[in-house]
């Protein structure tokens, strides 16, 4: 493996990634600590290592190797079609509605893994459209765990001092205490969710925030409004309604207020009964989208 210029695919606060091939011929992308890191960075490089090392799911970037001689590296299996965020800002060709939607579903059923599948539950903390790996049939692979923290079985959450993660998909209570759970990812999620049909950037200088701009239309039942005009109609309507409504539950000031993820899953999946987090809801949203599906008195405490 050549670790040269040409080979580099991208490039983080203290690493590089190449992309290479196996002795078998198989690509793959390794993932390089940089040199001249600090103490702390290494410490992280070693945590995402153990993490990676210890999950196993569809929905996350699989580990095929590490070392340490030579330097700290990661070696991953190399997704075909990059990630969402280059398939989606920067691809010539369009995204169609049913890959969206299945990377919505994806990426979801991966985070229900890590916060409730693993032996030890895993907050993701950077979850944004540039850590969406792309298979080769746009299954979604959640990638990256630097940031990645362990919660013990009898902790609710994680208070840190360090600000670190991604403006536009930072939870509110993160930015204001520290404050790292679940929710972080829900949140992040939610955000996530909103791109995959607006077809906007969580954060575009040039604009107002993904979350500011998408909330007002949400409470006008806007959904039109909302979706990604290079769709050209081509969409399915109940499925944009869940994702949505999702994102909505998703992205509420307070943290209380979001859904676990399984319940996001449902959701997604169109299993609206029996799931507090809408039967509580009061916002005219649910009750104008949803009217057809759920009674209204379900939306009454």
């Amino acid at each position: 493996m050549d670790f040269v210029t040409e080979n580099i695919i991208g490039k983080g606060g203290y690493a590089e990634v190449y992309k290479g091939k196996l002795s078998n011929g198989q690509m793959v992308a390794i993932k390089r600590l940089m040199r001249g890191n600090s103490e702390e960075n290494i410490v992280d490089f070693l945590s995402e290592m153990g993490i990676m090392a210890h999950v196993n799911h569809p929905n996350i970037a699989k580990l095929l190797g590490y070392g340490v001689e030579g330097g700290m590296h990661l070696v991953l299996e190399l997704s075909p079609h990059g990630s969402l965020a280059s398939m989606l800002y920067s691809s010539k060709e369009k995204m169609k509605w049913s890959i969206r939607y299945k990377i919505a579903l994806g990426v979801a059923e991966g985070l229900v893994y890590l916060h409730r599948g693993c032996h030890r539950r895993i907050i993701h903390r950077d979850i944004k459209a540039a850590n969406i790996l792309l298979t080769h049939d746009f299954s979604p692979q959640i990638c990256d765990f630097g940031l990645a923290k362990w919660l013990p079985e009898h902790w609710t959450h994680h208070v840190v001092s360090k600000f670190e993660g991604t403006f536009g998909y930072l939870a509110p209570e993160y930015l204001t205490h520290g404050i790292v759970d679940e929710k972080t990812d829900v949140f992040a999620l939610g955000v996530l969710l909103l791109e995959l049909v607006t077809g906007r950037r969580a954060l575009d200088y040039s604009k107002q925030s993904l979350v500011l701009w998408a909330k007002p239309l949400m409470r006008k039942n806007k959904i039109r409004e909302l979706i990604d005009p290079s769709l050209e109609g081509d969409y399915e309507w109940r499925q944009i309604k869940l994702s949505l409504l999702a994102a909505s539950l998703s992205i509420q000031q307070s943290s209380i207020e979001r859904p676990g993820m399984s319940q996001v899953v449902e959701i997604l999946k169109g299993n609206l009964n029996d799931l507090k987090c809408i039967m509580k809801c009061r916002v005219p949203f649910y009750r104008k989208a949803f009217r057809d599906e759920i009674g209204q008195e379900r939306f009454r405490k």
